[in-house]
């Protein structure tokens, strides 16, 4: 992937849902949509749900769409933080720019990350943990679209 959609994809992700950005009107009845723009490039995040929830990410160029993912998660456990997700979700890394970072970690929680593939076709799943024990799950999948 070029290293100017990584930048983009990075700044969109740290602008929105990670960076508690500012939700746009509704795409459909009660989802949560949030948009980034910069130049030629536009970043959608559109998800359903709260603590069980589904979502998608899309990515546009000059108006055509040549990335997509989707995911789906729940809360698993008490203690679950969602300003914790977010916090996480900030560190998006560089070389897999899909969530957060294989490994990050807060007091007594903990984010786990594992990504298979690149931005051509990946799948993966986070986890976070609240002293020891897992209450958050998380898995996703996409790539590009032509």
């Amino acid at each position: 992937m070029d290293k100017k959609i990584i930048d983009f994809l990075i700044k969109a992700k740290q602008a929105t849902y990670a960076g508690k950005g500012a939700e746009t009107t509704p795409s459909r009845e009660k989802s949560h949509d949030l948009i980034y723009k910069d130049g030629n490039y536009m970043y959608y995040d559109t998800y359903l749900g709260g603590n069980k929830f589904a979502g998608e990410e899309a990515l546009w160029s000059d108006g055509e769409p040549f990335g997509s993912m989707n995911y789906v998660g729940r809360v698993i456990g008490d203690g679950f933080s969602g300003d914790f997700l977010k916090e996480a979700l900030l560190h998006v890394p560089e070389d897999k720019p899909f969530r957060g970072p294989a490994d990050y970690s807060n007091g007594d929680y903990n984010y786990k990350c594992s990504v298979d593939g690149d931005f051509e076709w990946f799948s993966g799943k986070e986890i976070i943990s609240y002293k020891g024990k897992s209450v958050y799950e998380c898995v996703f999948h996409g790539g590009a679209i032509e």
